[in-house]
């Protein structure tokens, strides 16, 4: 499915002239929905992907957060506009939405920048909670959750705690409880040995993995097992992009859970109006009690 054609279908998925407000640009938007604030860019470093959205729910308590991760197979053809519907409706229900965008191959990503950048993109978090745009923000209550490309980068930032001194995204300085991948690229050595995606494994790590099996140890989600936190894996079993193979040997190595979707897509677990997609919010939700 083309870039069109997904945002397309999210559009269909929301209230006539959201979308449009929440896609004219980075750090744009219309009026707030559903009680909650307009989004806030927030940068994280000095190149035009590093940066996020933060999208705070109605109130003035404490609110734990979900970091929102992207997908689009690491490439720069897809952006954070993807995840601009679902921080709508996690705001809604009331934690914060951190909509990141990062570096991606054909835009200056791939080993280590893209996995630089999301990480770089949960520290920030402690420095906006120290701010005003952040001092609701509960840092006790972090959970990342992603599609697809962005699945893989949500089970990877919640293993950072256990990377080797030196590896990149070791030593973080906001730990999370969890993490959400709905449609996952968790094996980066079968999805690379299967073409998922076709080329955008090898892409993004430089090479195959017998080429790099070092790079692979260190960036694929379940070479890093035991995680130490919560991933919970949701999949379709329709999924034509990424075979629900990659969250079954995941869970298989973890013992964490998957959430199987008979008949779903793709790109269901991503459009605000489906069960799919409440799954995933679910899911985020009982990670952050």
């Amino acid at each position: 499915m083309s870039r069109r054609s997904v945002l397309s279908r999210l559009a269909l998925a929301l209230p006539v002239g959201l979308f449009a407000a929440c896609s004219t640009g980075p750090g744009s938007s219309g009026g707030p929905s559903g009680g909650t604030a307009d989004p806030v860019r927030l940068d994280y470093g000095p190149d035009a992907s590093q940066f996020g959205e933060l999208t705070l729910p109605a109130g003035d308590g404490p609110v734990p957060v979900v970091m929102v991760v992207h997908g689009g197979f690491w490439r720069s053809s897809y952006g954070l506009e993807l995840g601009r519907p679902l921080a709508v409706d996690l705001a809604g229900s009331g934690v914060a939405a951190w909509n990141v965008e990062y570096r991606r191959v054909g835009g200056g990503g791939g080993w280590t920048a893209t996995f630089d950048d999301v990480a770089a993109a949960v520290d920030r978090l402690a420095d906006i909670a120290a701010s005003e745009a952040g001092a609701r923000l509960d840092l006790d209550r972090v959970v990342a959750l992603g599609h697809s490309a962005g699945g893989h980068l949500a089970a990877w930032l919640a293993a950072r705690p256990g990377l080797p001194a030196g590896a990149p995204g070791a030593d973080p300085r906001v730990r999370l409880r969890g993490a959400v991948s709905q449609a996952g690229v968790l094996d980066l050595v079968d999805a690379a040995e299967r073409a998922v995606g076709a080329s955008a494994v090898p892409d993004l790590m430089g090479g195959s993995p017998a080429e790099l099996a070092d790079r692979y140890a260190l960036g694929s989600p379940v070479a890093r097992v035991p995680i130490g936190v919560p991933v919970v894996c949701v999949h379709g079993t329709a999924d034509a992009n990424v075979p629900i193979r990659q969250s079954e040997r995941f869970t298989a190595a973890s013992g964490d859970e998957l959430v199987t979707l008979p008949g779903v897509d793709h790109f269901a677990v991503i459009d605000p109006s489906t069960d799919a997609w409440r799954a995933c919010r679910d899911a985020a939700v009982r990670l952050l009690d």
